[in-house]
C-alpha cells in the first residue's frame, strides 16, 4: 500500500533538503515503474491500432496564356486578359465550398469503400474489385455500413443490420435528407452483378472493375456519408505558394488512402482548369450561341427564297429574262448588303442598351463583331464588361468580403456608363449612313421599275436570295472564326507535378510522440498522486517536523516493529529496534543524573491519542531497564482502555484499581513476566470514576510503596489529548515521555502539547518519535535507518530482492 512517510511540507524553504526530498521520492520507484509500464502499454496499443497517415501533393503553375490565333486583326475580341492577383484568387477557389462540391460530386467521394482490418475498418478506395453506380434522384441509407459479400464472381449478398424502426436517407441530387421505416432486424438479400438494386433505402447498380483480381468469398463495406460533411472535410486542402516563385502553388492533403488523395488532388486541379478555361472562352461561347440562333432563322429564309427562285425559273428562258438587268441587280444587292449591315449594327446597339439597363449579369453578351461592329471602344468595353461579370460570379462562392463585390460593381458600372455613351454616338452615325444607303436604294429601285415585269420579278426574288445567302455565309465565317479561337485558347493553370503514388509519403502516426507522451505521463501521474497525498497530509513525518513545531527535546527515534509481538527488545535483543530503546535508556539516565535523583526513578509515558504506540514503548523501555539488572515495574494506569494484559498474556483481573479501593495489596496485584527483573501491575477492572481514584491518597501510598521495591517505575498512562488522567499523574513522575508516531500524530497535537507545557501541566517532558521508517535510507541521526552501514551490528530479517525472488521461484 502506498504511503507518504518521511515527507515534510515546505514550511521552512531555507532549510529544505532538496536532495533528500528527491531520494525520498525515488523510494517509490515501484509505483513509477508500474505507471510507466501501463503508459507505454497504452501508447503501444494506440500506435498499432492507428491507421497510417500519408501525405500527397501536386505542383501547379499560374501563367497568363495568350491565344496564338488572336491578333489585332481578329474580329472577335474575347481573349480579355486574366484577373488581378490570380494566385490568391485561385488559392481561395481551391478551398471554397462550391468548388469542392463540384469535385466531390464528380468523384462521388461521399461513398466510402471499406474493409475490416485487424483492429478497425480500413478505407480501401482504389483497391476494391467493384464500384457502385447510384441513382442520385433516390434515397440512399445514410451513415450505415452496407456489407457486401461476393458469393461468386457474378453474385453478391447485401447485409444491413437495422437496430431501429427507421433509418435516415440522403438524396444526392437535391442534397436532402429523409427517413424510411424498416424492420429492426438484419436485412440480407442476394443480387447479380450489374442488376439494378431498388429498395426503399438503397438504389444502386454494382459493377466489377476492369482488373478485379480474386474477390470470391471476400467481404467489403459501403457507406454513404453526408454530402456537406464530406465537402467540409475536403475543402481543408492545403494550398501554399512557393516562397521563391509566387506563381507556383503546392497543393497537399493528408489521409489514410493514397489513391483517394491522388484522385482528389488531380481532379480538383482539372476542375479548376475547366472553370478557368470556360471563363476565358465565355466571350467566344456567347458569340457562337448568338450566331447559332441567328443561323436557324437564316436557313429558313434562305430555303424559302431558294424555292421562290426555282419556281420562277420553271418554264422560262432565264437567260433572256436576266438579260438587261444584271448591272442594276448587282448594284442594288450591294446596297442591300450595306443596309443590312447598318440595320444589324443598330439592332445590336438597341439590344445591347436594353440589356445593359435591365440586367446585372453581363457574362452572356455576344461579341459586337457578330453585327459587324469594329469600333474599338465598343469592342473593348464589351469585352471588359464580360470579363468583370464572369470574375464576379466566380468570386461569389470564393470571397465573402462585401467591399470586394462593391469594387467590382463600381468598375462594371463605370464601364457600362462609358459603353452607353459609345452606343449613343455610334447610333447617330449609323442612322446618317442608313439614310444615305436608303436614298441610293431608292434610285436603284426607280431604275428597276423601267424594266419588264418578268425582269422586275426575277430581280426581286434574286435580291432576297442573294442577301440571305451573303448574310448566311458571313455568319458561318464568323462562327468558324470563333470556334478556332476558342479551341486554341489555353488555361492559365498548368500541372508541373501531378499527384502520384510513387511509394512512401508516410507521415504518421507519430509513434515517437506517443511514447514520449507515455514517458511524461508515466512519471507525472504518480508524481502528482504522491504530491497530493503529501500536501493534504497533516501528520508528523520526521524529526524536522518536530523540531519546527516545538522546543521540547527529542529524546529518541523508534523504528517500525515488524514482528508479531510487542516484546521486541526481549525477542530480538540485537536488532536495530532494540538498539533504539537502549539509546532512549541512556538518554533517560542522563536526565535522571541531571536532576540528581537517587533511589527509585519514575517515568510516565503518554501521548496525544490512542494508537501512537504508548504501551509498546512502555513495555520495551521497561525491558531494557530490566535487562540491565534493574528491578523494573510497568504500571498500567490507563484505567479506561487497558492493554497490558493482552501484551503479556495475563488472565488476572486484579490491578491498580483493586489497590486504590483497598481491596488487594501490592503483592497481590503484582505479576511476574518472562523478562527477568520485570514485573507488571495491570490496571484492573474499569472503574466508573478513574480520575477521582487517581486523586486519592491511596495513589500516593501506592507510588511510595513502589519506590521502596523497584529501581524503575514505568507508568503507562492514558493519552493527554483525550482525558486528564495523565495530567494528574504527572506529579508522580520524574520524567515524562511524550510518544509521537510517524504519519499518525497530527501536527495540531504538538501545538496543544506546547500549551500544556507552557501552563506547567507537564514538566521534564521529552518526545520520542515512534514507528519511524525512512524508505529512502535518508539518515535520521538516531540510530535507525543507516542502511548497509548497520550490517554486522544488528540482526534483521532482510527481505530478498525482487530479482532473487523471481530466480528462486524459477529454480523451484
Amino acid at each position: 500500500m502506498l504511503d507518504i512517510k518521511d515527507f515534510s511540507i515546505f514550511e521552512n524553504q531555507s532549510s529544505f533538503d532538496f536532495k533528500g526530498f528527491l531520494l525520498k521520492i525515488g523510494s517509490y520507484w515501484k509505483w513509477f515503474l508500474a505507471s510507466l509500464i501501463i503508459a507505454f502499454t497504452i501508447a503501444y496499443q494506440v500506435n498499432i491500432r492507428k491507421e497510417k497517415i500519408y501525405g500527397m501533393q501536386t505542383l501547379i503553375s499560374i501563367k497568363e496564356e495568350s491565344n496564338p490565333f488572336f491578333t489585332s486583326n481578329t474580329s472577335l475580341v474575347f481573349n480579355w486578359g486574366g484577373i488581378s492577383d490570380q494566385v490568391n484568387g485561385i488559392s481561395t477557389i481551391l478551398q471554397s465550398r462550391s468548388h469542392n462540391e463540384l469535385v466531390v460530386d464528380k468523384l462521388s467521394f461521399y461513398i466510402d469503400y471499406l474493409e475490416q482490418g485487424k483492429y478497425n475498418l480500413v478505407d480501401v478506395y482504389g483497391a476494391v474489385p467493384f464500384y457502385v453506380e447510384i441513382d442520385k434522384t433516390k434515397g440512399q441509407i445514410l451513415n450505415t455500413l452496407v456489407g457486401i459479400k461476393f458469393l461468386s464472381a457474378n453474385e453478391y449478398e447485401i447485409r444491413i443490420p437495422f437496430e431501429n424502426n427507421s433509418v435516415s436517407l440522403i438524396t444526392y441530387a437535391t442534397n436532402s435528407q429523409s427517413s424510411t421505416a424498416v424492420e429492426p432486424t438484419e436485412f440480407v438479400k442476394k443480387y447479380k452483378v450489374g442488376d439494378q438494386v431498388v429498395l426503399p433505402f438503397l438504389n444502386w447498380k454494382l459493377q466489377i472493375t476492369d482488373n478485379p483480381g480474386f474477390y470470391k468469398g471476400k467481404e467489403y463495406f459501403v457507406r454513404f456519408k453526408d454530402f456537406d460533411a464530406t465537402v467540409s472535410r475536403y475543402k481543408n486542402i492545403s494550398v501554399d505558394a512557393d516562397s521563391k516563385a509566387g506563381s507556383i502553388l503546392n497543393l497537399s492533403m493528408q489521409g489514410t488512402n493514397k489513391a483517394r488523395m491522388v484522385d482528389y488532388l488531380n481532379s480538383t486541379v482539372r476542375m479548376l482548369i475547366k472553370i478557368q478555361l470556360d471563363g476565358k472562352n465565355q466571350f467566344a461561347t456567347n458569340t457562337i450561341r448568338f450566331i447559332d440562333s441567328t443561323l436557324v432563322n437564316m436557313e429558313a429564309q434562305l430555303k424559302t427564297t431558294g424555292n421562290e427562285l426555282k419556281s420562277f425559273r420553271k418554264d422560262k428562258n432565264i437567260y433572256e429574262v436576266e438579260d438587261g438587268g444584271a448591272k442594276v441587280s448587282e448594284k442594288i444587292i450591294s446596297f442591300d448588303l450595306e443596309r443590312d449591315q447598318i440595320n444589324r449594327k443598330i439592332a445590336y446597339y438597341n439590344s445591347l442598351k436594353t440589356y445593359l439597363n435591365n440586367s446585372v449579369d453581363y457574362s452572356r453578351l455576344p461579341a459586337p463583331s457578330v453585327a459587324g461592329i469594329e469600333d474599338p471602344n465598343v469592342v473593348t468595353n464589351v469585352s471588359k464588361l464580360i470579363a468583370l461579370s464572369t470574375q464576379r460570379s466566380e468570386m461569389a462562392y470564393a470571397v465573402k468580403s462585401e467591399k470586394i463585390f462593391k469594387d467590382f460593381d463600381n468598375q462594371m458600372k463605370a464601364v457600362k456608363n462609358v459603353l452607353i455613351e459609345n452606343i449613343t454616338s455610334a447610333k447617330s452615325a449609323l442612322l446618317y449612313d442608313l439614310a444615305l444607303v436608303n436614298a441610293k436604294i431608292g434610285e436603284s429601285e426607280s431604275a428597276i421599275k423601267k424594266l419588264p415585269e418578268e425582269q422586275q420579278e426575277l430581280l426581286k426574288i434574286k435580291r432576297k436570295y442573294d442577301l440571305n445567302d451573303n448574310i448566311y455565309s458571313e455568319f458561318l465565317q464568323k462562327r468558324n472564326e470563333a470556334e478556332i479561337v476558342k479551341a486554341s485558347n489555353l488555361s492559365d493553370i498548368h500541372f508541373i507535378d501531378p499527384a502520384k503514388d510513387i511509394g512512401g509519403g508516410l507521415i504518421g502516426p507519430k509513434t515517437s510522440v506517443n511514447y514520449i507522451l507515455a514517458l511524461f505521463l508515466g512519471i507525472l501521474i504518480p508524481l502528482i498522486f504522491i504530491f497530493l497525498l503529501f500536501f493534504i497530509n497533516n501528520s508528523i513525518q520526521n524529526t524536522d517536523d518536530i523540531s519546527k513545531l516545538t522546543k521540547i527535546p527529542l529524546l529518541g527515534v523508534v523504528g517500525v516493529n515488524k514482528g508479531d509481538v510487542s516484546l521486541a527488545v526481549f525477542d530480538k535483543p540485537k536488532s536495530a529496534l532494540s538498539e533504539a530503546f537502549r539509546t532512549i535508556r541512556s538518554s533517560l539516565q542522563f536526565l535522571y543524573k541531571k536532576q540528581q535523583l537517587s533511589g527509585a526513578k519514575t517515568l510516565m509515558i503518554t501521548s496525544s491519542i490512542s494508537g501512537e504506540g504508548k504501551t509498546f514503548c512502555s513495555i520495551n523501555i521497561a525491558t531494557v531497564f530490566a535487562l540491565s539488572d534493574k528491578k523494573t515495574v510497568i504500571v498500567g494506569l490507563d484505567l479506561r482502555k487497558p492493554r497490558l494484559a493482552d501484551e503479556f498474556e495475563l488472565t488476572t483481573e486484579k490491578g491498580v484499581v483493586n489497590y486504590l479501593i483497598r481491596q488487594n495489596s501490592l503483592e497481590e496485584i503484582t505479576n511476574k513476566t518472562q523478562v527477568p527483573n520485570l514485573d507488571v501491575i495491570l490496571s484492573g477492572p474499569i472503574p466508573p470514576n478513574p480520575s477521582e481514584l487517581i486523586l486519592t491518597d491511596a495513589m500516593k501510598e501506592f507510588m511510595e510503596e513502589l519506590k521502596q521495591k523497584y529501581d524503575y517505575i514505568i507508568l503507562d498512562t492514558p493519552p493527554v489529548g483525550l482525558v486528564s488522567d495523565a495530567l494528574e499523574l504527572a506529579q508522580f513522575s520524574d520524567v515524562t515521555l511524550y510518544i509521537v508516531r510517524q504519519n499518525y500524530t497530527k501536527k495540531d497535537m504538538i501545538t496543544l502539547l506546547n500549551t500544556r507545557v507552557k501552563r506547567g501541566e507537564l514538566n521534564n517532558i521529552s518526545i520520542v518519535l515512534n514507528g519511524f521508517e525512512n524508505k529512502a535510507k535518508y539518515g535520521s541521526g538516531y540510530g535507525y535507518g543507516y542502511g548497509n552501514y548497520s550490517n554486522g551490528y544488528h540482526e534483521e530479517e532482510l527481505k530478498p530482492g525482487l530479482l532473487k525472488t523471481i530466480l528462486s521461484k524459477f529454480k523451484k
